[in-house]
């Protein structure tokens, strides 16, 4: 079955993200900056015990899932930043906690074909829609059932 690959290497090229989505109660949707942020969610946590950026969210927008990764609620999170001064390890970086009201729903009922935001995205290889599993070795990551991400340049970062 295929999959959303996001290339956070080949993201980086491109200054501001403007894509088309087919996401039905929200076609102004820019909910591709919500898979960048899962994606790197997913790599940068460090799954700590305390979670203290969850506890310190005034607006329970933080939310550990069963695999440890930090989910953050778009509609509830104020952009207070809070959860960036609280996390130990520095790893929840102001610039990705923006307020924002973009939502992607992974495009489930719509996945019998390419989704519009892999055929308007403006950077070729950035989106792909691609039989894919996840390969640490070759820096691609599973974000969910749905969504993959690929970086290689991300840990020369941290």
């Amino acid at each position: 079955m295929k999959k959303l690959l996001i290339d956070l290497d080949m993201c980086e090229k491109c200054q501001e993200c403007t894509i088309d989505c087919s996401y039905y109660y929200h076609p102004e949707n820019d909910g591709i900056i919500s898979l960048r942020e899962l994606a790197i969610f997913s790599i940068v946590c460090r799954k700590c015990e305390q979670g203290t950026c969850v506890l310190s969210c005034p607006k329970d927008a933080l939310e550990r899932q069963d695999n440890g990764i930090i989910k953050r609620y778009n509609m509830r999170c104020i952009s207070c930043k809070s959860c960036s001064f609280a996390c130990p390890f520095g790893t929840i970086y102001p610039e990705v906690i923006p307020y924002m009201v973009s939502k992607c729903d992974s495009c489930l009922d719509r996945l019998d074909k390419e989704p519009l935001c892999v055929r308007s995205c403006s950077v070729e290889g950035a989106l792909k829609f691609i039989e894919v599993q996840e390969d640490e070795k070759n820096g691609i990551y599973k974000v969910s059932d749905y969504i993959y991400m690929h970086s290689t340049k991300f840990w020369a970062r941290v």
